[in-house]
């Protein structure tokens, strides 16, 4: 596939170099890093957001940066963990004296990098606290479970959390909970290309999908004859469902995320079709989000998450956020 890039290997660079020119009237770039931080940060008095990992998942993370949500972002190399020292400067430029929360994806890069730069922080006495997403089900081990498109939930429950006022103790459990309750899994129709590689990691036949695909082009578990969208919709939902933590009458949040080169066409029909079934079940849906929120580059392919909410919940995800990408009025 064609790439409107300069040189493959400064993506990363060149990208933040945009993303700061087009808002920079809201964010910047930490000169020397590859953070991006609200033009405003720290906060006094309140708990500071950072979230990230690696690029080529974009918007996330740096475009859920705003008022309601993240303080910053670092941003790794393409799929590759940003490096301690990187993640220790965002601790330290959102550090308002209420302390620092750090939402993490599950995987041994980021958790390991994160976790080295949390203990470098306290050594120069900030307080941080952790949390880790796993809400990938494809993954069968709970431990072992991949953070995927619901933790764009999590930044914007924790962002409002700490909005309000809360402590770093309160943030840390409300987004503790809401990790509890979300669950996600996608599927693949096409594999993504590194821009550095120039071309697909591996190849997804023309009348196959892949199914529990990763957000790095990991193997997913199981390769299976393409389907329409209403079985594709009873494919994701499926393994979601059999956790049991959605019981009839809860009330839920929905995502339909598209993973880099799925057409908002295709990401309605299969969101139409989710909703059918969720009504079915008697699940009622408080709101739905559909779009490009966490993606693989140029991967073909969505995944559907869901996040099961009680009124605090609730209350938080549709708080207001001036995010670029994740804006609520």
């Amino acid at each position: 596939m064609k790439k409107i890039l300069n040189d493959p290997n400064q993506v990363v660079k060149d990208m933040l170099a945009g993303l700061v020119a087009a808002h920079g009237g809201v964010l910047k770039q930490l000169p020397g890093t590859t953070v991006v931080a609200k033009k405003e940060s720290p906060v006094k008095g309140k708990v500071g957001l950072v979230s990230g990992g690696g690029s080529g998942h974009e918007p996330a993370h740096a475009g859920y940066i705003g008022k309601g949500m993240l303080d910053a972002a670092v941003c790794g190399e393409v799929f590759t963990s940003p490096t301690p020292d990187q993640v220790q400067e965002a601790i330290k430029a959102v550090d308002g004296g209420a302390g620092v929360l750090l939402i993490v994806k599950n995987y041994s890069g980021d958790v390991m990098n994160f976790d080295m730069a949390a203990e470098l922080a306290k050594m120069e006495e900030i307080e941080v606290e952790q949390v880790i997403v796993n809400d990938d089900v494809a993954i069968e081990d709970p431990a072992s479970r991949r953070g995927i498109a619901g933790t764009v939930f999590v930044h914007k429950i924790a962002g409002a959390k700490a909005e309000s006022g809360a402590s770093l103790a309160e943030v840390k459990a409300t987004a503790e909970k809401a990790i509890q309750n979300l669950r996600s899994m996608g599927m693949a129709l096409s594999a993504c290309t590194i821009p550095a590689a120039g071309k697909p990691g591996f190849t997804i036949a023309s009348d196959e999908m892949e199914l529990g695909m990763g957000i790095h082009g990991e193997p997913g578990i199981e390769t299976l004859p393409l389907s329409p969208a209403d079985a594709i919709a009873d494919q994701l939902l499926a393994p979601i469902l059999k956790e049991g933590i959605y019981e009839e009458g809860d009330e839920v949040a929905l995502m339909i995320n598209g993973l880099g080169s799925t057409p908002l066409m295709e990401q309605y029909i299969l969101a139409g079709n989710v909703l059918d079934r969720l009504k079915s079940r008697k699940l009622n849906v408080c709101r739905t989000f559909v779009g490009d929120y966490m993606t693989a580059i140029d991967m073909a392919g969505v995944s559907v998450t869901l996040l099961k909410l009680d009124e605090e919940l609730k209350e938080l995800l549709l708080a207001p956020s001036d995010a670029q990408h994740f804006t609520i009025q």
